[in-house]
């Protein structure tokens, strides 16, 4: 990596190499859940599909959720000091969001990222079934936003 690319990463963010390995891994869990598998490492597993927030291309994430009543929680815990790209696609297309479970088409979903209160409600579940992603909130410097998923 030249000392050009270095300076236009923002600390704490994932470099060229890292990035390419997230999409053609998001890419290969996104196939797999399609294909029918629900759960990864021990996680119920879905694909969140939004718009890019600047290009307008569809994109593909596969994340853990968590049943939340009629709805589903997501925790945007990846990105290092800043939120994932996925929560900022999400953001600047809120109407153009569905998710996708294990062998089904996608469902047109509603984004509602979660208030302080409910946030901590919600987080003690969500640490509780999957103490892995507490311990990564624990060693960020920035609060993970949970956002929840209902049905259009």
């Amino acid at each position: 990596m030249t000392n050009t690319q270095q300076a236009e990463r923002k600390p704490g963010t994932p470099g060229r190499f890292s990035r390419w390995m997230q999409v053609k891994m998001g890419a290969r869990a996104s196939r797999k859940i399609r294909d029918g598998k629900g759960q990864m490492m021990g996680m119920d597993v879905l694909v969140l599909n939004t718009l890019g927030r600047r290009s307008g291309e569809p994109r593909a994430t596969p994340l853990a959720w968590f049943a939340d009543g009629e709805s589903w929680l997501v925790v945007a815990s990846g990105g290092g000091s800043q939120h994932p790209d996925w929560h900022a696609n999400l953001t600047a297309h809120p109407d153009q969001v569905t998710v996708e479970f294990a062998d089904k088409g996608a469902v047109p979903v509603t984004a509602e990222r979660l208030d302080k209160t409910e946030r901590a409600e919600a987080w003690k579940r969500i640490a509780e079934a999957q103490p892995r992603i507490a311990k990564y909130q624990e060693k960020s410097e920035r609060e993970y936003p949970v956002i929840r998923l209902t049905r259009r």
